[in-house]
């Protein structure tokens, strides 16, 4: 038994990308690799600028809210966090605090972690602005406004993880939440994922329901990654366990650290800063508004189906195995891909082995997302069309898709260029065997009188060989046996 456990919470920012403007200005919400394209200039503090609250953020907001079973507040207030920082052109940042209350409070959601159920306490989910990104060089320091003013949602969790494993089994499922229900891309590569992890820990044997036994909290900033976060909390749990068996853990202060991805380890900030010191208070320039039930309830209406009912169709309905259902499901933009699939009037089963094994194994090899993947749904479908039809093989689908995706051309145009596609005509199949077995009296009377069958492989073999692998093999067996007892 461990003498420790870690209590970890995770406060989770998710850029909500799918909107068409920022969260207070008319700019337009959308990520650019151009630096200051999508800005106005209330994005960037000019005098005389004033915030007009996007309805369509605050809906996807409460929409978040709701899936997470928290409680919506009757009035939606703004607030403003102060604090200067060179990203931050207002010298504040409009979000929302507890008092009073934000978008979604004391919530709670059930996720799976290594075929486990678990169970977390949502503390509060708000809507917020994002800052603007800055780049950082020898001697100075850039700083793109694209991003400042798009609309950010900050989750608080309680702190019930005990490891890195359930943090991140937790983070995935907000990740598929978010896409599923069409709130954000939920892109890490994009930034539109961040994270800040809380760490503590205390003695396994104390009541953990008491915050008084709870040790000090070290958070960490900005971990950018759900790789780094897992790296973060089991680097930061050894930490202070070191710390705790040298007897230096009391006199650690509460604090904020960052966490170095080149030398793997946290590292020092400063003093945490408490929320008395953002002097927060009401933003004097959005009023209040009340938050009617029939909106809510017409929200509440509008969630799609989510990962873990798609999960539960796929295996009820579809009779996939819960395994092949969870790589479905664990990417919004696999699951839409294979559900075009079947569409397409594809088997399920069909479509799943396709796309779990080769396609996925494709777009993993090219590091890119399956909707960035030239090999459509529509190809995939027909490709498997050509197999279930007998046109083609599995394996001349699969050389003609492996060789596709090498030279990034379309299978089809392949399986056409190197006349793929098999012989099905009986009669033109039937004559070659007839003649073969004409050619071959010793190898038939094998056959018919000493009972060596290993001979029809023979025969199919020949077939083969005389089409170049283009006769349909099942439908040559069957035509192979049937002339061979006809002469009996």
């Amino acid at each position: 038994m461990t003498k420790y456990k870690a209590m970890i919470g995770l406060e989770m920012h998710c850029e909500i990308n799918k909107t068409d403007t920022k969260v207070f200005s008319s700019a337009k919400n959308g990520y650019s690799s151009k630096s200051n394209e999508f800005i106005r200039p209330l994005d960037m503090a000019f005098p005389g600028t004033l915030p007009v609250v996007n309805k369509e953020a605050v809906r996807k907001a409460l929409m978040a809210s709701i899936i997470l079973n928290c409680k919506q507040p009757e009035y939606l207030y703004f607030e403003r966090k102060n604090y200067y920082y060179p990203d931050l052109p207002k010298g504040y940042q409009i979000t929302q605090e507890t008092k009073p209350a934000p978008i979604g409070v004391g919530g709670v959601l059930t996720y799976d972690c290594k075929d486990e159920e678990k169970t977390v306490r949502i503390n509060n989910i708000h809507l917020e602005e994002d800052s603007a990104s800055m780049d950082h060089f020898t001697k100075m320091s850039l700083i793109d406004y694209n991003r400042a003013g798009v609309p950010l949602l900050e989750l608080v969790t309680e702190p019930d993880f005990r490891n890195s494993d359930e943090a991140v089994a937790f983070l995935e499922t907000m990740r598929a939440i978010y896409q599923y229900a069409g709130i954000s891309d939920a892109d890490a590569k994009k930034g539109q994922i961040r994270c800040d992890v809380n760490v503590s820990i205390m003695d396994s044997d104390l009541d953990e329901s008491n915050p008084e036994n709870w040790g000090t909290k070290v958070e960490m900033k900005n971990v950018n990654s759900f790789g780094s976060v897992k790296e973060t909390i089991d680097y930061e749990i050894a930490r202070q366990i070191a710390l705790k068996e040298s007897g230096q853990y009391d006199e650690m202060e509460q604090q904020t650290r960052r966490w170095d991805d080149e030398a793997k380890e946290t590292k020092y900030m400063r003093g945490k800063v408490d929320a008395i010191d953002y002097k927060y208070f009401i933003e004097p320039n959005i009023p209040k508004f009340k938050l009617t039930k029939e909106w809510i309830d017409e929200i509440k209406s509008s969630i799609p189906p989510l990962q873990r009912e798609r999960k539960e169709k796929y295996v009820t309905e579809y009779g996939l195995k819960p395994y092949d259902a969870k790589i479905l499901v664990k990417d919004r933009n696999v699951s839409d891909y294979f559900e075009r699939v079947i569409t397409s009037g594809i088997k399920p089963i069909d479509a799943v082995n396709w796309i779990t094994t080769v396609i996925l194994g494709a777009v993993n090899k090219l590091e890119i997302s399956i909707d960035e993947f030239f090999i459509t749904s529509d190809i995939l479908a027909e490709l498997i069309g050509l197999v279930d039809s007998g046109k083609i093989s599995k394996n001349q689908a699969k050389n003609a898709l492996y060789e596709a995706v090498q030279n990034e051309k379309n299978p089809l145009d392949i399986i056409e260029e190197q006349g793929m596609e098999q012989i099905q005509d009986e009669s033109s199949l039937k004559e070659m065997v007839c003649t073969l077995l004409d050619e071959h009296p010793k190898e038939v009377d094998d056959y018919l009188n000493k009972g060596l069958t290993n001979v029809v492989n023979f025969f199919l073999g020949q077939v083969m060989k005389q089409t170049q692998g283009k006769a349909n093999p099942a439908k040559t067996m069957e035509l192979l046996k049937s002339e061979l007892e006809s002469r009996r």
